[in-house]
């Protein structure tokens, strides 16, 4: 008979092919998305369900992206399409931060050399206006950049920080703080960048380890030492101070003690030649003998011993000029290391300007914005302080008031935009109290309030605020948005009213705070305003603007704008950002949110850790370590650094490497080849007209199905807990573990070789149906691409996206412990056969394990198992020709392996004995026959 065997096997189709090419095919499916709006048909879709909001803190826009903001924005993307696919409307707004330093930096460096050759000076208005042109230019690649990441969003109305509503709101927000009674302007000591030349806040500081000079110095004193006990009488008393700035030095104005800590006037015999004052010196008691073996002190006499208190009010000279060194007390100075007489310049540092203040000092800063010493510093005018410092060690050791010195390794902060040290530096400017509103206790209770993940963000949060100082929001550059104050040119009396800065606000709506530096004075104010204290009329304009973090920290009122939040609500569901952001971003918001709304603008934050090499160091370009995102999606595809993304502990910092990602690559094909396996095998299924009833599914096609469905719980509970790693490994292991290892290897003799619309196919295919449906609407918050692609595919809808779709539901009535416990013995013992195959395949006694006959012997409960499942089931399941059972009087469980009985069929390849029975087919099995005539024969 002339009949084509290989016609009547059931073979896969390509619909979905094996190989993705994602790097060609993800920019065709992100163009559909686009054209077809899928997030605003998301919106439409979820209009009536429960409201969920992201907002985005916004990347700086001055470049494209790097591995850390694509890493944070896949995150948020994930918890954009589980949430929507939890059934929530969700509303996500990307944003960009576009004030500040890096922009302002490269403009003026760009501008400097055009402008000089046309003879054109550089103005504010013109560093402003090239700085809008350049922020604008890289959003437009950002936003790009972002999408390509699978990224859904309202690309379209992302929120910049320089647009014009914005600026308003930002200054609006400033006089919501002024009516509070919150701003001030004073002399005080702030960071100041080197580097910038402007005053920096807190969170814009970085520490690092430096090493400098630690020198311990001696200060006459002047007051008569007698007044301190009688012992001292006509001795030279010096006070030694210790300090790690010796460039402060020229601004000392006194020496601070703690009021109840013990002091000792000590006589000390020097035997490395240090100390040549004098013999007595003052220090605390309780740091004596660590001092002495430091100074090389051979002996040393204590010759009268006080309380700090005892040195309140006394005078000291400075070591090198001629000028008093007032001696106070405070509760600041602690006994943890140096001397316990704390060197005090209140031009130079916080705690020394509030003690100072209180004895009625001066703040004294004889440093100018660069950092130089300014022509009334004696001996070193002109130098830049941390230069002179081996200068002034000199000078105090020919002085002779140098009584030690050495290397001193600590953490010293720096400017995280320039990356150079910063000093303390009094210089007048704005601040934010976190006291005069009661600021400060108002956010450590609403702290409480919050969810924090990880939890111990909490306390890093609150420790934030417990030790923070006012919140300097001025800076002395030209790229952000103006405070709005006049200060009077006759007698320099500032005015910054809140309805002064409104109506500035309103002028900013219109026309953006570049308005402020066209607009004249006069068009600020009412013809008839005149100073309060002298009553001329005269003003001039505050040049300063305002901190970006204030304008970042003001980002929550885009969701207000929107329509997304009410003001008596957290105006976010979620903030997601690096953990670098307790201090900035979560810690602006906060304070802004509190002043203008009365609560945190948050109800969860989360943070996520720094993108690092394999070696789990920072990437840098002179390292050479650098991963562009862009390199990796132009080669791999988007979906695998989604992948790698989902498979890190994002809470931590994470690893990044080549050889990562090959890793990840091999995951994604276990994954790919799982989705093509459940789609190819369905071509001719349509689950309306050919689905099998659950309760008439063969047994194995029922523990899939639960096993399915227990896959849902969980990941459905992981996305719910933002637990993406716990997603992916429970999705990666089901689809290898459950799937391609035990069901997908079974199946394949029903799925090829039974009849095409057979109850036995089509039971299959009912089950790899429900199975394809969960996983690939499980998988796309992850791997974005691939499963809109699969559910093309399986659904038969090329404009239809799964990222409209919902996550299945976990059906409690599906879940079956007693078949799962039966499926645990069934699967024991198929590993103890498999292990018994693979052993008499190396000995060379069969090839494939469909030459072997399998033979148990068991006891028990198992022995039960295997009965009720039957010996033929169990060939299916083994992969093996045929199965005989025997039971034993015990429980232990013996496999035995022989070669099977019969000849091979040529169609299912089993060993059977009723191969050739059929004349009509005389190469197949009785099985085969009955397939072939029901599915081909005599049709084909």
């Amino acid at each position: 008979m002339n009949f084509d065997l290989k016609k009547t096997v059931n073979l896969p189709s390509k619909d979905l092919p094996m190989k993705g090419n994602l790097a060609q095919a993800e920019p065709q499916r992100l163009q559909r998305w686009l054209s077809a709006d899928v997030y605003g048909a998301l919106r439409k879709a979820r209009a009536c369900r429960p409201k969920f909001r992201l907002h985005d803190g916004p990347p700086y826009a001055n470049g494209r992206i790097h591995m850390g903001t694509a890493f944070n924005k896949i995150l948020k993307d994930f918890i954009v399409k589980s949430r929507s696919m939890l059934g929530f409307d969700v509303a996500y707004i990307p944003g960009y931060d576009c004030h500040g330093l890096p922009i302002e930096t490269k403009v003026v460096k760009d501008l400097e050399g055009k402008l000089a050759a046309r003879q054109v000076p550089m103005t504010p208005l013109i560093i402003r206006r090239e700085a809008r042109a350049f922020a604008e230019r890289h959003i437009v690649q950002m936003n790009r950049d972002f999408q390509r990441l699978g990224v859904l969003g309202d690309w379209e109305h992302a929120y910049r920080t320089m647009s014009y509503d914005y600026e308003a709101d930002i200054l609006r927000t400033l006089a919501a703080f002024v009516r509070q009674g919150s701003v001030y302007r004073g002399l005080r000591p702030v960071h100041w960048s080197i580097g910038a030349q402007s005053a920096l806040a807190e969170a814009e500081l970085e520490y690092r380890e430096v090493v400098d000079p630690s020198v311990y110095v001696a200060f006459p004193l002047v007051t008569d030492p007698a007044t301190l006990s009688p012992a001292l009488a006509g001795r030279q008393v010096a006070i030694i101070i210790w300090t790690t700035t010796p460039w402060t030095l020229p601004a000392n104005l006194g020496i601070s003690f703690g009021p109840d800590f013990d002091y000792v006037a000590v006589a000390a015999s020097p035997a490395n030649g240090h100390g040549a004052v004098g013999p007595v010196y003052i220090v605390a008691e309780k740091l004596l003998p660590e001092l002495a073996q430091k100074f090389g002190w051979a002996t040393w006499q204590t010759l009268a011993t006080f309380k700090g208190t005892a040195l309140d009010g006394k005078v000291a000279r400075h070591p090198w000029l001629d000028r008093e060194s007032r001696l106070m007390v405070g509760e600041h100075v602690t006994l943890d290391a140096g001397t316990g007489a704390v060197h005090t310049a209140p031009g130079h540092g916080m705690e020394d300007f509030l003690i100072g203040k209180r004895y009625g000092l001066e703040p004294y800063c004889p440093v100018d914005q660069r950092g130089v010493y300014t022509d009334d510093v004696a001996y070193f005018a002109g130098q830049q302080v941390f230069a002179a410092n081996p200068s002034i060690i000199e000078l105090l050791r020919a002085r002779g008031m140098l009584v030690f010195a050495e290397d001193y390794p600590h953490s010293y902060p720096h400017c995280w935009r320039t990356k150079t040290p910063t000093i303390f530096r009094a210089t007048p400017q704005w601040f934010i109290s976190m006291d005069a509103a009661d600021l400060r206790q108002r956010a450590i209770a609403e702290i409480g309030r919050v969810r924090w993940l990880p939890a111990w963000g909490e306390e890093r949060m609150r420790n934030m605020f417990i030790n923070r100082g006012d919140w300097c929001i001025s800076r002395q550059r030209a790229w952000g948005v103006p405070i709005a104050a006049l200060r009077c040119t006759a007698c320099g009396t500032v005015h910054a009213s809140a309805d002064f800065m409104e109506q500035v606000a309103e002028v900013f709506d219109r026309e953006g705070a570049d308005a402020w530096y066209v607009r004249p004075v006069s068009d600020f104010l009412p013809p008839d305003f005149a100073c309060e204290s002298c009553g001329a009329k005269d003003f001039e304009k505050e040049m300063d603007i305002l901190d970006v973090w204030l304008d970042s920290g003001v980002s929550w009122q885009t969701m207000e704008r929107a329509g997304l939040a009410t003001p008596d609500e957290p105006a976010s569901d979620v903030y997601i950002e690096g953990s670098d952001q307790y201090r900035g971003w979560f810690n602006s918001s906060l304070v802004v949110s509190l002043g203008m709304r009365g609560h945190a603008p948050y109800r969860t934050v989360i943070t996520h850790g720094y993108v690092l090499d394999k070696d789990r160091e920072k990437m840098s370009k002179s390292l050479g370590n650098v991963i562009e995102p862009q390199a990796l999606i132009e080669t791999g595809g988007a979906d695998l650094l989604r992948l790698w993304t989902a498979s890190v502990d994002y809470t931590d910092d994470v690893p990044i490497s080549e050889e990562i990602l090959a890793r990840i690559g091999d995951a994604y094909r276990k994954l790919r080849n799982t989705l093509c396996y459940l789609v190819n095998n369905l071509p001719d299924f349509d689950p309306a007209q050919d689905a099998v009833p659950f309760d008439e599914l063969f047994e194995i096609d029922r523990w899939a199905l639960v096993e399915t469905n227990e896959l849902v719980r969980r990941v459905r509970t992981a996305y719910e807990q933002y637990a993406f790693q716990v997603a992916y490994t429970a999705l990666l292991n089901f689809s290898t573990t459950q799937l391609s290892s035990i069901y997908f290897d079974v199946l394949k003799d029903r799925l090829y070789t039974y009849a095409p619309k057979s109850y036995e196919r089509r039971a299959a295919q009912t089950a790899l149906y429900d199975i394809a449906s969960a996983l690939i609407r499980l998988l796309a918050p992850i791997l974005a691409f691939t499963a809109d692609e699969a559910w093309e595919k399986l659904t038969r809808q090329p404009s239809g996206s799964v990222h409209l779709a919902e996550f299945p539901a976990y059906e409690p009535a599906r879940a079956d412990a007693a078949l799962q416990a039966r499926w645990e013995t069934l699967l024991e013992v198929r590993s103890a056969v498999l292990k018994e195959l693979e052993k008499q395949r190396v000995a060379g006694h069969i090839g494939s394990s469909l030459e072997a006959q399998v033979s148990l012997r068991a006891g028990g409960q198992r022995a039960a198992t295997l009965a009720d499942y039957g010996a033929e089931a169990l060939s299916f399941l083994f992969i093996v020709s045929q199965v005989t059972l025997e039971t034993a009087g015990n429980e232990d469980l013996v496999v035995q392996v022989e070669r099977a009985r019969g000849r091979k069929c040529e169609r299912c390849w089993h060993y059977e004995t009723t191969v050739g029975e059929d004349p009509t087919f005389p190469t197949i099995c009785h099985r085969c026959v009955r397939n072939v005539r029901a599915g081909w024969y005599p049709a084909a």
